[in-house]
């Protein structure tokens, strides 16, 4: 567990827990259907299943907890972020950048995909220091995914 000050309160990083899950559930649904409008039923459906029964299953997932409240997630698949999502209420308070910092600080040099379209989040990669490795197609989508890497600093 990883506690961190931020502005007047505490944000504890722990390792998920079963019990998180209608929480990281909400929150990555809601966070999602914001990133990625531009993907037809985001956030729900065949892709919150995924969520629950594959990927909070076998990635290694991490949560940003504030005041009891989980407030992000970051879910790692070795030193790849397979997802970073943070409650739309609570972006822009820096819970993303440490949930990053948190992925870099266990493996160094990290990896990630982010899809062409989510303007916002490749701003927040660029300020974070990735640099773009390639592109392709996403499958499932059809559309465009950046894949992005931060050296070990």
């Amino acid at each position: 567990m990883l506690i961190v000050g931020q502005v007047d309160q505490k944000m504890i990083i722990r390792n998920y827990r079963t019990s998180d899950e209608a929480a990281v559930v909400d929150l990555w649904s809601r966070a999602s259907k914001l990133a990625h409008p531009f993907i037809e039923g985001e956030g729900e459906g065949e892709r919150a299943r995924k969520l629950r029964e594959v990927y909070l299953v076998e990635a290694d997932n991490w949560v940003a907890e504030i005041s009891g409240r989980v407030v992000g997630l970051l879910g790692l698949l070795g030193s790849e972020i397979g997802g970073l999502f943070v409650t739309p209420e609570e972006q822009g308070r820096g819970i993303g950048r440490t949930l990053v910092q948190h992925a870099v600080n266990l493996h160094g040099t990290v990896t990630l995909e982010v899809y062409e379209g989510n303007t916002r989040a490749r701003r927040f990669y660029d300020r974070m220091g990735f640099t773009e490795q390639g592109r392709r197609i996403d499958e499932e989508t059809g559309h465009v995914l950046i894949t992005l890497r931060r050296l070990a600093t």
